[in-house]
């Protein structure tokens, strides 16, 4: 998996004295929409939905986060409140949790910490812009194709020639991520089976040639 981010707060987080491990169960919250914006997470074990809802009250999903991702760092651009609400995926997921103000009176110290936290604040913005051009300027296989080898390099674990997922999304979840419909995923997915590229249940998407997911 790449680190998204746990360099920082592994090197950092034993330092900040209200550090705190919270172990969380499938459907908690870890905040909700409006809540205040002051603390940063970092998902040690587990993974995280965030999204939020539109204007018909249907869910929107933004991102799936798995372990060495970070998330709530809007905090440190002086977001008030959450615009967003995070939801856990998954069992005994295990999160670190930062106070964002102490965050930035170490970051004050060290200018390297500082930067690195501007970088990972960078690469999340560019990862938007690159999904936002995906969706307006490709075809929706091409777009669910990119998630799934996107996934691939950054949570998944492998085993051999092949790729194996921890797979905590439903189709409407990648619908939703990739601008395209349920429907679409279902049969973009099957089309991916038929052809053994890949092979998945409910649980996990095995990717059997990263190459050949174009």
């Amino acid at each position: 998996m790449k680190n998204n981010g746990s360099d920082i707060l592994l090197e950092y987080g034993e330092k900040i004295l209200s550090s705190s491990q919270i172990t969380y169960q499938k459907d908690d919250y870890v905040f909700k929409i409006n809540e205040p914006s002051d603390l940063i997470y970092f998902i040690e074990k587990g993974s995280v939905k965030l999204a939020k809802e539109d204007d018909s009250g249907h869910e929107v999903v933004k991102s799936i986060l798995g372990e060495g991702s970070i998330f709530g760092e809007m905090a440190l651009v002086e977001e008030e409140k959450r615009s967003e609400y995070a939801r856990v995926l998954s069992n005994d997921t295990i999160i670190r949790v930062l106070v964002v103000r102490e965050l930035l009176d170490a970051a004050k110290s060290d200018q390297s910490l500082f930067l690195r936290v501007l970088g990972l604040m960078g690469k999340k913005i560019e990862k938007l812009d690159k999904r936002i051009e995906s969706i307006t300027s490709k075809d929706s296989r091409t777009r669910i194709v990119e998630f799934l080898r996107e996934l691939a390099v950054e949570s998944g674990q492998k085993v051999g020639f092949e790729t194996l997922i921890q797979n905590n999304f439903t189709h409407k979840d990648i619908a939703n991520l990739t601008g395209t419909s349920r429907q679409t995923v279902t049969t973009t997915l099957n089309q991916l089976k038929e052809k053994n590229i890949i092979n998945f249940d409910r649980r996990r998407i095995l990717v059997r040639d990263i190459d050949l997911l174009v």
